[in-house]
């Protein structure tokens, strides 16, 4: 049915197709008829919320009549101390994905351009579209590199001039686990001119162990045009809550927190932040349980001869060398969901989140007999 009102629409926003997340585990049940479900299609934390963060959420309850703390300041702090910056360094969002649309409407418009990625998170050619900006695509590194599938910073670089506003590097990237190393970040923002921002999404980095990767929270106060965007969803286990947030010198935190809204960040979102970010024995357990099943799910990879790409997250993509998408229907049917990424360009793979070690197993066996009796 055609949309009568779409000519009334801005332009960016008219050629816009909606974000697509993993499917739902309810969704999932009322198609096929299916249960007792894994789903390894989002990236979130299989182990759910550690215990102090239940119990905040239960106490928190009792005031979600009145309105949050605007400037979520014990929030605020407390992720200041986690990252030695002070407060008015930090915007919040209602997860990272909000902060990017925030960067891409304070920043960009009509005959500015973004920088970013083939291959790179989808949320930043929803947010430069959206505004009416120009995007700026630029081809992945091949099959062949150290990095498959990664950011070729060099081309990226060679891509900005005077119109370019904003870059995106995802580091580490999804959907390819692909990670940018100290030394070549650091070159790449020595070569940006002042005007141009770029922002480092780094909403995977709490898995990253190598000694090589940076984190560029660190950063901001050697680089002023640098924004770094974090989330909680992730290692901590908020997804279902959304809380994230960018680290970047004040003055760029004073933009960002004029178009914010007031209360983009609720009270019960608060509290589990604040008890997250003090259960650091849950933070350790869930980085280890992730990184020792992703080695896992690797060498089941291996063994079902298929190509991957090696990850640095809670990911792996995986490809399959033909159209996955039968794969990933056979999956369904077994009672497993998984990520199709053929909106990202790439129809022959898909992207399995790291699960709990039952859950991993259930998907190791579902894929290995999807391989040998074939989808249909």
């Amino acid at each position: 049915m055609s949309n009568a009102y779409l000519e009334l629409a801005v332009s960016g926003v008219r050629g816009l197709k909606p974000y697509q997340p993993g499917k739902p585990i309810s969704e999932l049940e009322r198609e096929y008829g299916v249960s007792d479900i894994v789903k390894l299609a989002s990236n979130e934390n299989p182990l759910g919320p550690g215990a102090a963060v239940s119990e905040a959420i239960a106490g928190s309850v009792a005031d979600i009549a009145r309105y949050p703390d605007g400037s979520a300041f014990e929030l605020k702090q407390a992720i200041a101390r986690r990252h030695g910056v002070t407060p008015d360094c930090l915007t919040l969002g209602n997860g990272s994905n909000d902060v990017l649309v925030l960067l891409a409407e304070a920043f960009l418009k009509p005959g500015l351009e973004a920088v970013y990625a083939q291959y790179a998170f989808a949320v930043y050619a929803i947010a430069v579209q959206a505004v009416g900006a120009t995007a700026r695509v630029i081809p992945a590194l091949g099959w062949e590199q150290g990095q498959p599938l990664g950011h070729d910073l060099e081309g990226m670089a060679r891509a900005v001039d005077e119109h370019t506003r904003l870059v995106f590097i995802a580091n580490p990237n999804n959907p390819t686990g692909t990670w940018v190393g100290d030394d070549a970040l650091r070159r790449f923002l020595d070569s940006m001119p002042r005007e141009t921002l770029v922002v480092v999404d780094e909403a995977y980095a709490d898995y990253v162990e190598d000694a090589a990767y940076p984190d560029c929270t660190a950063w901001v106060d050697t680089y002023p045009n640098l924004v770094v965007t974090r989330t909680f969803s992730k290692a901590f286990g908020l997804a279902g809550l959304r809380l994230g947030y960018a680290v970047s010198n004040p003055q760029i935190a004073d933009i960002l927190n004029r178009v914010r809204q007031p209360f983009n960040v609720n009270s019960v979102v608060q509290a589990a932040g604040l008890a997250a970010l003090a259960d650091q024995e849950y933070l350790a357990r869930s980085v280890q349980t992730n990184n020792r099943e992703r080695d896992r799910m690797a060498a089941a990879f291996d063994r079902l001869g298929l190509r991957q790409i090696p990850s640095v997250g809670n990911f792996i993509l995986v490809d399959f060398g033909r159209p996955a998408a039968p794969v990933y229907e056979a999956l369904l049917r077994r009672a497993v969901i998984v990520r199709p990424v053929g909106n990202y360009g790439l129809p022959d793979c898909l992207r399995i989140s790291i699960g709990t070690p039952d859950e991993n197993t259930r998907l190791i066996a579902a894929l290995s007999a999807v391989l040998e009796d074939g989808p249909g």
